[in-house]
């Protein structure tokens, strides 16, 4: 069993696919991952949390380590019939989480499609209020995540919680302190925005990140802009981008952070494929040495 030190405060993960858990993590469970983040989809309406929960407790023994988040990934704000398995399912998690041990749910806010952020509002309040009320009797706290999904503050089909002034816009119509973000510096430097500044704004309000990172070809955008044919930016996995994550991490810890930094890998434009868990453990070693080593006790 892992005895857990204050370099714990911030333990290092990854990603697994929720129905897949119960056989992924006994594979990868030796390379030293702290924490696991489970992801769920639309599909997975109806899954038996319950079972699935006895299971991946079993999986992880007395190892020590811990179930970070469970996300779902789909627009609860939409009328479609994917989207009401989306909303149903974010309330089954809910429930749930208790039995993971999971301190944080996670996922999309939804949008209205096609419209402005601001058109999304009045949906994002009906349906997240009393989400926020459930979650904080239950003692849990919810992360939306800052990805795009191909929109834009005009237009787009998923999350309208992909910009600092959406989030603004957010937590005014919600105000509810379990609401906040599932946060990684890929999605802002993708836009061209510096994460650091936000970080810095927004760090008590990120309660999990998704360790990803993002190499941006300013060549490229010189010579092509960003809306041409040659690609300007690519996702990358901690340790192969252009972020500095100690900088990240010293930053996380003045704020206050204590939670996870899961790796959000099968995104690298070179270590994927057969090198994807290559990447992961490398990303898994950086992220350590980031967070300042193995833990050394003061002098007494």
């Amino acid at each position: 069993m892992t005895i857990p030190t204050p370099q714990h405060d911030i333990r290092i993960g990854t990603l697994v696919p929720g129905r897949q858990a119960p056989t992924y993590i006994p594979q990868i469970l030796r390379y030293g991952f702290e924490s696991f983040g489970l992801t769920f989809s639309p599909d997975d309406h109806g899954i038996n949390l319950r079972d699935l929960a006895r299971e991946v407790r079993a999986a992880l023994a007395d190892s020590g380590v811990v179930i970070s988040s469970l996300g779902v990934y789909g627009n609860p704000l939409g009328d479609e019939p994917r989207d009401h398995n989306t909303l149903g399912l974010i309330r089954e998690v809910i429930e749930a989480a208790p039995l993971f041990g999971a301190p944080v749910v996670a996922g999309f806010t939804g949008r209205v499609r096609g419209q402005p952020i601001p058109d999304s509002l009045a949906r994002f309040r009906e349906i997240w209020t009393p989400l926020a009320e459930l979650a904080a009797r239950k003692g849990l706290r919810i992360a939306f995540e800052n990805c795009a999904m191909g929109g834009d503050w005009n237009q787009g089909d998923w999350n309208i919680a992909h910009n600092p002034d959406a989030w603004a816009l957010m937590f005014d119509a919600v105000p509810s302190p379990v609401l906040g973000l599932q946060w990684e510096p890929c999605h802002q430097m993708v836009a061209l925005m510096d994460p650091m500044p936000q970080l810095r704004k927004w760090g008590k309000r990120i309660f999990h990140l998704h360790g990803k990172d993002a190499t941006i070809r300013w060549d490229v955008i010189r010579e092509h802009g960003i809306a041409g044919c040659v690609p300007f930016a690519f996702h990358r996995t901690p340790g192969f981008g252009d972020s500095n994550w100690s900088d990240i991490i010293s930053e996380l810890r003045m704020q206050g952070f204590r939670g996870s930094i899961d790796i959000e890998g099968w995104h690298d434009p070179v270590y994927r494929g057969e090198l994807e868990m290559t990447g992961q453990v490398h990303a898994l070693a950086y992220l350590k040495r980031c967070r300042g080593g193995d833990f050394v006790p003061n002098p007494a």
